[in-house]
């Protein structure tokens, strides 16, 4: 690392801690032109991932052919597909896109420009982007202008909840990859997913609460936030599970709203997976790039349905390299115009191509929605969800 680089990095971590997110662009800038940078410019993917958009300077109007890049047409798409550094050169400059990262979350890519004589050293561009990212992070919740960046169109109320309420699209460690998708972006009503991570075991969790409107938002963001509460207190996968029907009960009264869910938990160092089925699809087991079935458990009733069914904790040992999927049933019924459903089948096997040619799962994930989408022709008549954990063994 140059002397340069060192400068900018302190830099930018100092006056970082001040600042808001509309002055990241001025600020990151200002710190980069210390190792010889003559521009360097800020894109945040959308919510659907299809374009990246440019983080603006307050006061400045950006030009029209930087304000924005197509994410399956453009260099700068191409690095956060593949998430790695790629550069082209004019005749007097050399420009580089760096992807963005929150660990395996992508959220945008980093253009710096320089001149052709400046040597710019590929981990001193990575250590950049690396910082950026984690000032964006710090920023971006409080942040109205982020969460306008990555809409390219109108959110409904039930959708500002949901995606308030969720964890980020993507985590991973050495021993679990996690990888989610959520459609329709701007329309969603009540689908969910959670996950966390406590000791040494993983929580998961995959809830369709009844309808399509804000009530069902209401009634999903009611059910995570319970089953969070009694995780959090020490009860067990049955117990959590209860406790939400419970509350759900206490709010809206037997059978009035429900949820279908599935909650989990992945002990990380033996790869034992436990889980309780409210009434929600079975998870399914993809094993040597192999649909191997679904994991059968006899399921209870819908949470708040107080149908008096008892709940079954399940077990499945995991083998290093297993991928479970959870789903809603906006997945597989989602109907294409000729009354076709997209199908269980075939979203099955999507994920195990994709696996095959190597992508990560939030790769696999993305272009899986766009394929729903495109099979719907844009427009899905319910929430559909995946939720995909790849257990990777001991590390």
């Amino acid at each position: 690392m140059t002397a340069g680089s060192v400068r900018v990095l302190t830099g930018l971590l100092e006056a970082g801690h001040l600042a808001s997110m509309d002055q990241l662009p001025a600020l990151v800038a200002e710190q980069a032109a210390h190792a010889g940078m003559t521009e360097i410019l800020i894109y945040i993917a959308d919510l659907q991932q299809t374009v990246l958009r440019l983080l603006p300077t307050p006061g400045e109007e950006p030009d029209e052919k930087i304000a924005e890049f197509g994410v399956d047409s453009t260099l700068a798409g191409r690095s956060f597909r593949e998430t790695r550094t790629l550069s082209c050169a004019d005749a007097e400059q050399t420009h580089w896109w760096v992807p963005l990262l929150n660990g395996t979350e992508r959220f945008g890519v980093l253009r710096a420009s320089a001149p052709l004589a400046i040597d710019v050293a590929p981990g001193d561009l990575r250590d950049l982007a690396a910082l950026v990212s984690l000032l964006i992070v710090s920023k971006r919740s409080h942040s109205d202008i982020y969460a306008r960046l990555i809409r390219t169109r109108p959110m409904n109320v039930a959708a500002e909840m949901q995606w308030n309420l969720m964890p980020p699209l993507n985590f991973a460690n050495p021993q679990v990859v996690i990888g989610a998708a959520l459609e329709p972006a701007y329309e969603v009503g009540g689908d969910a997913f959670d996950y966390a991570l406590a000791g040494g075991s993983v929580h998961l969790g995959i809830f369709d609460a009844m309808g399509h409107d804000t009530a069902a938002g209401l009634t999903a963001n009611l059910a995570v936030a319970a089953c969070r509460n009694f995780r959090r207190q020490g009860a067990d996968l049955v117990a959590t599970s209860e406790g939400a029907e419970r509350v759900l009960i206490e709010e809206f009264g037997p059978g009035t709203r429900y949820v279908t869910a599935i909650l989990a938990e992945l002990h990380l160092e033996s790869g034992l997976l436990t889980w309780v089925n409210r009434g929600h699809h079975p998870p399914v087991l993809i094993r040597g790039g192999r649909w191997i079935g679904m994991l059968a458990c006899p399921p209870s009733h819908p949470l708040a349905m107080d149908l008096g069914l008892p709940v079954t904790l399940c077990r499945e040992q995991l083998e290093p390299g297993d991928r479970l999927l959870l789903y809603t049933d906006g997945i597989p019924e989602a109907g294409s115009p000729r009354g076709r459903e997209f199908g269980l089948a075939r979203f099955v096997e999507f994920v195990i191509r994709h696996n095959a040619d190597g992508l990560p799962v939030a790769e696999t994930l993305r272009r899986l929605i766009h394929n729903v989408l495109a099979y719907h022709d844009g427009q899905l008549e319910d929430d559909a969800t995946v939720l995909v954990i790849e257990w990777r063994g001991r590390p």
